[in-house]
């Protein structure tokens, strides 16, 4: 056999190590999948947190003695740290979705080479109004809104 042919071991050799590599891509696939739940759940404990501290601040500060030009500049602190959190958190779930493309067309690449083309359908990012993560990072965009929304109407305004 000349060099630069494939031979039954050479065959064996890549159709197990594609196996291998499509095992792990939907490993990662699995992962990212799990990580967008992952970073929901740490939104919306360290949002509640966040709004939480600056409710009890606009409820208590009268009692605390704190003058009300600080306490309107805690609340407003308190959720530039929730707006600050939001944005890591869509950040990580936007990169997770781009991740999670990547990984798809790999596992196609693949499979368009071991099984044969078309095996499996392309993602298509025009299909992003089927994924939960849209959904996600739109009620982070609405929370964030609503938060400040209330505060600038409600609780500022009542802090003079």
């Amino acid at each position: 056999m000349a060099s630069g042919e494939a031979g039954p071991e050479t065959d064996a050799v890549r159709r197990e190590f594609a196996l291998e590599r499509y095992r792990y891509i939907l490993q990662q696939i699995n992962a990212v999948n799990e990580n967008a739940h992952r970073f929901l759940a740490l939104y919306q404990t360290l949002a509640t947190a966040l709004v939480s501290a600056a409710l009890a601040l606009f409820v208590g500060y009268r009692n605390w003695d704190v003058p009300a030009s600080t306490a309107r500049g805690g609340v407003i602190g308190l959720l530039i740290l929730a707006t600050v959190v939001a944005a890591f958190t869509s950040t990580l779930i936007l990169v997770g979705a781009l991740a999670w493309l990547d990984f798809r067309n790999e596992e196609c690449d693949i499979t368009d080479e071991v099984v044969g083309p078309g095996f499996r359908k392309r993602p298509r990012p025009g299909n992003f109004l089927r994924w939960y993560e849209t959904y996600v990072l739109l009620f982070i965009i609405v929370s964030v809104i609503a938060m400040w929304v209330l505060a600038a109407f409600l609780l500022l305004p009542a802090m003079r």
